[in-house]
């Protein structure tokens, strides 16, 4: 290890270091898990799961902020019952969303994130490395505040004093307020106006003394700023006699302000002497100062001046009141004292403003409720836990709601307000075919009846033949009661007196039946299920169809029915009832219609004498390629080849191709099956390849064929010889192809160099294949082949000992396949053979003997 990676490692075992001391900063010793409550634990879960901690990992984190073994022991537990209940609830409600530990370890691993940058940077500076682990470390305390806030309860009142983005500077440029006390260092404004005219800026001297022009030394020091003005006024009134007759005025203000020494004695955050404005009051001070620390009081501030205590400030008054009498301007030299706490209690739970509170003489447990905000919206405020601290352990105590003006609380106290039942004592609902299905209040004696008529009555789909209602028994387990619906309406069977939680159920009748649809298909515009409607006739489908097509037939409608009471001992029972039915072609209403019943299938077949227009495609050397539409049902190629205006000069006839393709409206129906098996058979072709078949290439070229849609035409032929059986009907979609004649020739497969190679008149095969490298080495020779042009194959043939290869015609594609690879004799082969051949020759020798 070089000196440099060294340095590097002690730099980051010391931010390592730091960010552990960092985390211990906050101890959370003394954080009972048992006093938690569920929320509490639920919101500590989130909080983990969304900086990516699983359950391991949160146990740790909470090792190290100081949390005992016992107390960890005790969160695990916790954890795991909530995760049980909550995967519990998920599971009956059909949505499990309980992530596993693994699981939470793998969607986010927090520990990891923000290494790439070192890894991927090895010149990073040392000074890098520190900055990158100090923001780490930063990033690592806040996620871990985070995670942890709520298990310590806060200080109400303290963040109030650790809030840095609030200010609480009294303003220095309001007008002197009346009751300010001058002292040295002041500096009064005073202006006359009037007959005489004059101002004067005058600072206050150690002694408490200002100098007026004409009037003399005044003391002012100790007075109020009222007080002064008199003063000032009654010894200028000499110099200006317009003072006594009103003719002049004299106006005394505050120009800079003097400041003063405090000191902030006792349980504060920062505690010693402070120079300060002299408009500055004692909570200006306090914020200055911090505020009370964990141990200070913030109801029994005591403001001392001249060694007695003057006035005793109550931080609550100015929070929860806006208060602020005892909060008095201070002077020089007095003395802040903030003593330690006599009583503070926790109100934890279903409260607005969950915190510790500090109690004084006097309070009881309903001024601790009203400073935690009062109860919230779903509080248990019947009774109160008290989780209480004796001599020798702790209790707890259930304050009812009649006691809370008279319980007096105890230091150490804590008030744990409770959640309300998640259940009603008085709601009965009712589902199913009335007008206001839903939840309603348990009147007293509240019948059925009744409640069918709160719900605004029965629907008139109800099925009035039988009801039932959903009981819960002493034991929550469920009864069912039921009732004839139609019996109960007329009063004709006692009313049922309904209990809490009762669920009442009145099915509709199309809720106990198959839901009644029809078919429709064939030539109609939008062939489809339709629902079924009572006295439904088979016009009235057609046109929910949207009518017929233009080559549909109102004629020979064929409707299958179904049926209900086939003979089961009958071997050519019936299976299906068949109408065949003629219709008016326009839908009229007509005086007696076929009527459907529920199930039945529609057929409308296609007029025989209808046909659209079909069309092929001619390319190439013909005098006007281009498309052509079919005129006769037994139109040949010949045909339209002659009205292409017949063959350019320039066509080379025996590469004529013809692609049956066919047109999607044509053949979408007819080539469907055959189409299907080409897909199954090349499905297979590839199921083979990938099971390990040794020749390849021939499943390959095999795929080829099947994609192919050529047809090998011999155009000379059909030319020479119309309406021979060479000369095929054409087909929707064929595309007759006239090429140019072709110079080369492609070799490919198991040659050496595979190319395209140009074609002379009377070169053998062999010639080619040479003029292609030669064969390779794993050339299937017999299974060499040509394509042709016009989309033919002929494949070499043996004879005797030689191979016949097919005649080359210009632009053919020669293909040599792969041999298949002969597997190699096992251990187990030769073994085999050999037993046999022994076997053979045992046989034999018994035999001649």
């Amino acid at each position: 290890m070089n000196f440099k990676t060294l340095r590097l490692t002690m730099l980051f075992v010391c931010a390592l270091f730091i960010s552990i001391n960092a985390f211990s900063q906050t101890n959370y010793a003394d954080v009972k898990v048992d006093d938690l409550t569920d929320t509490q634990i639920r919101q500590l879960i989130q909080r983990a799961e969304s900086i990516g901690y699983n359950d391991i990992q949160l146990e740790q984190m909470a090792a190290a902020q100081g949390m005992s073994s016992t107390e960890i022991q005790k969160l695990r537990l916790r954890v795991e019952k909530i995760r049980k209940e909550e995967s519990s609830t998920n599971q009956k409600t059909g949505n499990n969303i309980t992530k596993s530990t693994a699981d939470l370890d793998r969607s986010r691993s927090y520990m990891g994130r923000d290494t790439s940058r070192n890894k991927s940077n090895n010149n990073v500076s040392n000074d890098e490395l520190i900055k990158d682990r100090k923001t780490l470390d930063q990033e690592k305390r806040d996620e871990t505040k985070l995670l942890f806030e709520g298990l310590k309860p806060k200080i109400f009142g303290e963040a109030l004093f650790t809030n840095e983005n609030k200010t609480f500077e009294p303003n220095l440029r309001m007008a002197t307020p009346k009751g300010y006390v001058i002292g040295p260092d002041d500096e009064l404004l005073v202006d006359i106006t009037g007959d005489n005219e004059a101002s004067y800026t005058l600072k206050v001297s150690p002694d408490g003394t200002i100098r007026v022009k004409y009037a003399g030394i005044i003391a002012v020091g100790g007075l109020t700023i009222e007080q002064a003005t008199s003063k000032i006024r009654s010894n200028l009134a000499g110099t200006y006699p317009g003072i006594r007759s009103g003719r002049t005025n004299v106006a005394i203000n505050l120009g800079n302000i003097r400041s003063i020494k405090v000191t902030v004695i006792g349980e504060v955050v920062k505690g010693g002497s402070f120079t300060v404005p002299s408009l500055y009051s004692i909570f200006n001070v306090l914020y200055e100062t911090g505020g009370p620390n964990q141990n200070g009081s913030f109801r029994k501030i005591q403001l001392i001046r001249n060694n007695k205590v003057v006035r005793t400030f109550d931080v609550y008054d100015l929070l929860l009141n806006g208060i602020q009498t005892s909060n008095v301007r201070l002077q020089d030299q007095d003395v802040i004292n903030v003593p330690v706490y006599d009583t503070r209690i926790e109100v934890a739970g279903q409260v607005k403003r969950p915190a510790l509170y500090e109690m004084v003489k006097g309070e009881v447990l309903e001024d601790a409720i009203r400073f935690a905000g009062g109860f919230g919206p779903g509080a248990y405020s019947a009774q109160v836990k008290v989780l209480q601290n004796t001599n020798k352990e702790r209790k707890i105590i259930d304050v009812e709601e009649g006691d809370f003006k008279s319980y007096i609380p105890k230091n150490g106290d804590k008030y744990v307000i409770e959640d309300i039942l998640d259940r009603f004592e008085n709601r009965v609902e009712i589902f199913g075919a009335v007008f206001r299905p839903g939840p309603y209040e348990l009147d007293n004696g509240l019948t059925l009846k009744n409640l069918i008529a709160k719900a605004d009555g029965l629907k008139e789909d109800a099925f009035l033949n039988r009801g039932y209602i959903t009981r819960l028994n002493a034991d929550n387990s469920l009864a069912l009661l039921s009732f004839d619906v139609a019996k109960i309406i007329a009063g004709t069977d006692p009313d049922v007196k309904l209990q809490r939680e009762d669920k009442v159920t009145i099915k509709s009748i199309f809720d106990l039946r198959e839901e009644y649809k029809v078919t429709i298909q064939g030539e109609v515009r939008y062939p489809g299920i339709f629902k079924y409607g009572e006295e439904m006739s088979l016009e009235s489908l057609i046109q929910m169809a949207g009518g017929f097509k233009e080559g549909a037939t109102p004629n020979r409608i064929e409707i299958s029915r179904r049926i209900k009471n086939s003979d089961i001992m009958s071997v050519s029972a019936q299976t299906a009832e068949v109408f065949t039915v003629n219709v008016d072609p326009n839908l009229k209403i007509m005086d007696k219609g076929f009527t459907l019943k529920p199930f039945d299938i529609v057929s409308i077949r296609t007029s025989e004498s209808y046909h659209i227009q079909r069309q092929v495609k001619v390319e190439g050397e013909v005098l006007y390629p281009g498309t052509y539409t079919i005129a006769k049902k037994d139109e040949r190629i010949s045909d339209i080849i002659k009205r292409a205006g017949g063959l350019s000069p320039l066509a080379y006839v025996e590469g004529a191709s013809l692609k049956r393709t066919g047109s999607a409206d044509s053949k979408a129906l007819d080539s469907l099956e055959r189409r299907k098996e080409e897909r199954d058979k090349f499905i297979n072709l590839q199921r083979l390849k990938q099971s390990g078949a040794k020749d390849t290439s021939s499943l390959d070229q095999d795929m080829q064929i099947l994609r192919s849609d050529m047809v090998g035409i011999n155009l000379q032929l059909i030319l020479k010889k119309p309406l021979s059986r060479n000369d095929l009907i054409i087909e929707d979609g064929d595309v007759i192809r006239v090429p140019k004649e072709l110079q080369t020739i492609r070799i490919t497969g198991e040659v050496l160099k595979p190319n395209s190679i140009i074609y002379v008149k009377g070169k053998s095969f062999s010639s080619y294949i040479s003029g292609a490298g030669g064969y390779n080495y794993n050339a299937y020779r017999k299974g060499a082949y040509i394509v042709y042009s016009n989309g033919s194959v002929a494949a070499a043939k043996k004879f005797l000992l030689f191979n016949n290869y097919p005649q080359v015609r210009p632009g053919a594609e020669i293909f040599i396949p792969k041999r298949a690879e002969r597997e190699k004799l096992s251990t187990q082969g030769i073994i085999g053979i050999s037993t046999a051949v022994a076997s053979l020759a045992a046989i034999v020798l018994t035999l001649f003997r």
